[in-house]
């Protein structure tokens, strides 16, 4: 005989606990709703948790285009001495790099004082809709099979997966059924950053700078020293530099289009390197995703090996830590009522109806050696609409992170965590304006008071180029 379901009743509740899925939960908590949130692991925070710097919060101009929640969780990070800095990398970008480790407290802080109740290793299951309508989803974890009911709810699952089963139509990876590599960030610490540095400047062959036309006054060769003598170890090593591409040839070098590294802590000389990578995983299918995971493991033990035995700097480092999960770059994008373009995105696009902004170049990773980035117009932001975080047949469904609806190219760009977050703030926010309301469809949320509101809660809506 069947048990009878545990139910439990929510106004808001967020599936996936990444960047997204926590930008969503506090802001919909701060604004007044009870809020849950449920995350499939055992920790919050995503692949912010992984290393890497965190991407999409200021323009190629070194602009703020995210506030709001993402500024409220780094200055967290900054009080518990994890905030590293923000800086350009003189390839493409500013970047936002932080200590993994403090960012593990600071995300959980964050969400405890917004109230936010949490479910951790609980999986969303299967989602209950009528006429469009989503009543509730059925979620497992070791209590028992529990359905949880609310007015809103909001899909950060990363592979839309609510959305989805609930009935909304979507598209994945490229056309002929490619996706961009998966990847396995790990760390090194011990790090000589001096050394490290003088290579790159004695070396700039090896190395991305100088892509960003903003930036096209500026010699190749200036922008190679300013990034030595900005203090940070950040560089990019390419693919088709000497330094990888012998590495490559000899055997000791998996395939890849580059080695990104940068700090995670100045106090433990430590790095961050982004640089394995296998093509054509299709994320939602966990045979596939758990068969890349040996591989990927071979890749971050003969790059560390190679760090040290071919770039100065890392002769005296050492292996020092491994993201808590494979970092995905596309699965699924869930069609909205608006599907975000490539040309929004490069030519900084902004609207009436926008409620998030983007800064990153189209960044799309092919196989191998391969990767497509095209910049921005001016080196500026473009905006992301709310018709792109609703997706069509469902009236009470948010969605924001990376299912968001966009083209290919357009996803290429907003996937990063810093834009992922304003869509988290935005999508949280407008879900908690219509939990307080006597409506129930998304759709009905005066876009002006929603802009409004995330503009007087520090989140940046207008005022960049």
């Amino acid at each position: 005989m069947e048990q009878r379901l545990k139910q439990l009743d929510y106004d808001v509740v967020v599936v996936g606990g990444g960047s997204a899925g926590v930008a969503a939960a506090i802001s919909a908590a701060n604004n007044g709703s009870r809020t849950l949130l449920i995350e499939a692991g055992p920790l919050i925070g995503g692949e912010m948790l992984s290393g890497l710097p965190i991407d999409g919060c200021l323009s190629t101009r070194g602009e703020w285009v995210v506030g709001g929640v993402a500024r409220e969780i780094f200055k967290e990070c900054d009080r518990l001495g994890g905030y590293v800095g923000h800086f350009y990398d003189w390839r493409t970008i500013w970047v936002v790099s932080v200590d993994p480790e403090i960012m593990k407290l600071a995300v959980v802080n964050v969400v405890r004082r917004a109230g936010v109740d949490m479910l951790l290793y609980t999986f969303a299951e299967e989602v209950v809709v009528q006429d469009g309508s989503v009543k509730g989803v059925i979620v497992l974890n070791k209590n028992q099979r529990t359905l949880i009911t609310a007015k809103v709810f909001i899909d950060c699952s990363g592979d839309g997966d609510l959305a989805q089963r609930a009935g909304a139509p979507f598209e994945s990876g490229g056309g002929n059924g490619e996706f961009q590599p998966v990847s396995l960030v790990f760390r090194m610490s011990g790090v000589d950053f001096g050394r490290l540095m003088t290579f790159v400047g004695e070396n700039p062959e090896n190395v991305a700078v100088a892509e960003n036309p903003y930036y096209a006054d500026i010699s190749r060769e200036e922008q190679v020293r300013r990034l030595v003598e900005q203090g940070y170890p950040k560089v990019f090593f390419v693919a088709n530099g000497p330094l990888i591409k012998q590495a490559i040839a000899d055997g000791d070098l998996h395939a890849t289009a580059l080695i990104g590294i940068g700090p995670v802590s100045m106090k433990r000389r430590e790095v961050y390197c982004n640089t394995t990578r296998i093509a054509d995983v299709d994320a939602t299918r966990t045979d596939q995703l758990t068969k890349a995971l040996p591989d990927l493991m071979d890749q971050v033990w003969s790059c560390a090996g190679f760090l040290s035995r071919r770039v100065p700097g890392f002769e005296d480092a050492h292996f020092s830590g491994i993201a808590p999960r494979i970092g995905i770059r596309e699965t699924r994008r869930i069609m909205g009522d608006y599907v975000l373009t490539a040309e929004d995105v490069l030519e900084a696009r902004k609207r009436d109806d926008g409620v998030a902004k983007g800064a990153h170049h189209i960044d799309v990773h092919g196989s191998g050696t391969k990767q497509l980035r095209q910049p921005i117009k001016d080196g500026g932001s473009y905006d992301i609409p709310y018709g792109s975080l609703i997706p069509r047949n469902l009236t009470n469904v948010l969605l924001a992170g990376r299912c968001f609806s966009a083209t290919r190219e357009a996803h290429g760009s907003a996937r990063v965590m810093g834009t992922c977050m304003a869509m988290g703030q935005a999508v949280g926010t407008a879900a908690a304006m219509v939990s307080k309301s006597n409506h129930m469809d998304v759709r009905q949320v005066p876009v002006e008071a929603l802009r409004s509101r995330l503009k007087a809660q520090g989140a940046v809506i207008d005022g960049t180029h």
